[in-house]
């Protein structure tokens, strides 16, 4: 083969690459830029923080995150759950899984957000959670339970040294 006939080939090979791999990673963050009336945090931030440290496991459309896997038979260990088919409500439940690790403590990382960061997080997985959830008829759906508020007492939240408050929050 010619060189002339190889970069006939190559070239649009090679264009047609570069397309495919700059489509990759197009997933948008699909919160609004505003402050939530809950607690005064900010769900477009909890947002991008919930896309920058918790991608890698969960799943969350609006973060833009396809970390949960497909298929359970194939999932790895640190498959974290789905939260557009998993319902995560109240806020207070959000923030416990937060600081301890998740519910059973196996892989995800203790505090991955502390202080405000955590109550941003915590508000937008409680308020984003659960969008593409099935549900059974007459049950509520995940948007009809209530988001519920976090203690008035925060200060040993907001502190990332100091010893998590205990929460009695209805799971």
């Amino acid at each position: 083969m010619s060189r002339r006939h190889l970069k006939l080939v190559l070239v649009p090979m090679a264009l047609l690459v570069v397309v495919c791999v700059s489509a990759c990673g197009t997933e948008r963050i699909g919160v609004p830029r505003q402050k939530s009336q809950a607690a005064g945090g900010d769900l477009y931030h909890g947002a991008v923080l919930f896309s920058q440290r918790c991608a890698g496991c969960h799943t969350l459309s609006y973060a833009g995150t396809h970390g949960s896997a497909p298929n359970i038979r194939v999932a790895q260990g640190n498959s974290g759950p789905n939260f557009d088919e998993r319902c995560e409500r109240p806020i207070a439940r959000v923030l416990y899984a937060i600081e301890n690790g998740g519910f059973s403590g196996a892989y995800m990382p203790q505090n991955i957000v502390v202080g405000h960061d955590a109550v941003d997080v915590a508000e937008f997985v409680a308020k984003y959670a659960g969008t593409h959830a099935s549900h059974s008829p007459g049950a509520p759906t995940c948007h009809e339970k209530p988001i519920g508020k976090l203690p008035a007492n925060t200060s040993g939240l907001l502190s990332s040294d100091s010893a998590s408050p205990n929460y009695t929050g209805s799971g």
